[in-house]
């Protein structure tokens, strides 16, 4: 079983075990032996802006070395664009070095097949074996210069123009929220190329910045730059720019289910919709998928992850899917969600609407609450009787008018507790009283 990856990698604490130097020089020299069917494979590393990467990037490189590969630093770039990198180049993997929207204290590595896809489970849990046989305390890491290979980043950015018409965006004022992560830079260059006229806001990145009180997690600064500004929209990102969350012109926050309800919307009128479906997750709100139904469009639903909503897309040959926190994959030339095309492509898609954004009405949601309880263990959540007697008390008590979805986080100790219903305070009441339970019953469980 896997221990180090979860459902996006390997995250933890940087400077720590599993992100320390030798298990990550560990990691790269196996990545490097699984690879060696091609003569010393090329692997692209690419990291945000948190002050522990270019250690992880220069751990990974040496430990590729040793193994036999040839390390390729890119430098600060969105794990999207290391993704599109991967599959246009001769690299045979690639890596990001990023915890996405967590603090800047964690850290993490996303790896990537040539395919731009992220790593099956099963061989992630064969790299994970490999890794613990070669982890040793006596590397050494060479303090090399960490580089911007300007070359590479300019093929991103020309990939992300070409997902919209020339000018696409001249005539719109945008807002964006760069979270002081990976996007700080590219983001507002390739805005600015689409014929934007683009007001940026935390761009200063200092290492231990990233995503505080800013970005996809924290966009209530963003709204009010966007009313200020009289901005026709806004967009946040997260630290390695994979999600984009986005604001009206009336300074609503308008998460990923609106955003994938109205661009299925104008992909259905245009006849483009492959399957008239879209694949989104277990947490996306009932109401989206009822408001879809009446528009006759299917909604499948993946578990959490972006890899899981891929998997399901390529199943179901759906073009379009996506996280209502705002990880949104087009499939026509992606493999994984990309907060900034995303932006460009929802502006083009907004400016041919030919409405303002806070007009456009997408579907009434059912309320939902999402409580997060910190946990020390995991264990199976049909082992513990207790919860599963008050889990079948609620779901009597909803009578088939709401869901419950609990599950533990991939990435944190936690545990979710996600209640859907129409009463208010009804759904509050049941998710408080199934938090509670798990928490006492989750510690006086056996370790």
């Amino acid at each position: 079983m896997r221990q180090l990856f979860g459902t996006d990698g390997i995250r933890a604490k940087a400077h720590q075990y599993p992100l320390d130097p030798p298990t990550m020089f560990a990691l790269g020299e196996a990545l490097a032996h699984r690879l060696k069917k091609d003569s010393a494979p090329r692997i692209l590393l690419g990291m945000d802006t948190r002050e522990s990467g270019p250690e992880i990037a220069r751990s990974l490189a040496a430990g590729m070395a040793a193994g036999g590969a040839e390390a390729v630093l890119v430098g600060v770039i969105p794990t999207p664009g290391i993704a599109y990198l991967c599959r246009t180049t001769d690299a045979a993997a690639s890596i990001s070095i990023s915890a996405s929207h967590n603090p800047f204290e964690d850290n993490g590595v996303k790896i990537f097949g040539h395919d731009g896809m992220k790593l099956p489970d099963a061989i992630e849990e064969e790299i994970e074996d490999e890794l613990r046989a070669l982890r040793r305390e006596d590397v050494s890491i060479p303090d090399t210069p960490i580089t911007e290979n300007t070359q590479l980043i300019e093929e991103y950015e020309r990939f992300l123009l070409h997902g919209v018409p020339p000018n696409a965006l001249t005539g719109r004022k945008v807002v964006l929220d760069t979270g002081y992560g990976a996007a700080f830079r590219i983001a507002p260059d390739v805005f600015r190329r689409a014929g934007a006229e683009v007001v940026v806001i935390h761009d200063a990145p200092n290492g231990t910045n990233i995503n505080e009180q800013s970005g996809a997690m924290h966009p209530q600064r963003l709204a009010e730059i966007v009313v200020q500004q009289q901005a026709h929209y806004g967009v946040a990102f997260d630290g390695d720019a994979d999600r984009a969350i986005f604001v009206d012109d009336a300074g609503k926050v308008r998460d990923g289910d609106e955003i994938l309800y109205l661009w299925a919307k104008s992909l259905r009128q245009r006849g483009e919709l492959r399957g008239d479906c879209i694949v989104t997750t277990v947490m996306s709100n009932f109401g989206f998928e009822k408001q879809l139904k009446a528009d006759g469009i299917e909604l499948c639903r993946a578990q959490v992850g972006d890899k899981y909503v891929l998997e399901m897309m390529l199943q179901r040959d759906s073009i379009l899917g996506g996280e209502q926190s705002g990880h949104i994959i087009d499939r026509t030339v992606h493999t994984t969600g990309d907060g900034i095309h995303t932006a460009l492509v929802f502006g083009h898609i907004l400016g041919e609407m030919g409405k303002p954004f806070s007009q456009l009405h997408t579907f009434d949601p059912m309320p939902q609450l999402l409580l997060n309880e910190r946990v020390a263990s995991k264990p199976p959540l049909d082992s513990l009787p207790r919860y599963q007697a008050a889990l079948e008390t609620a779901t009597k008590d909803l009578n088939g008018r709401g869901r419950i979805l609990v599950r533990y986080s991939g990435t944190e100790n936690l545990v979710r507790v996600m209640v859907e219903g129409e009463d208010d305070a009804q759904i509050r009441r049941i998710a408080a009283e199934l938090r509670d339970v798990l928490k006492e019953e989750i510690q006086s469980s056996p370790a």
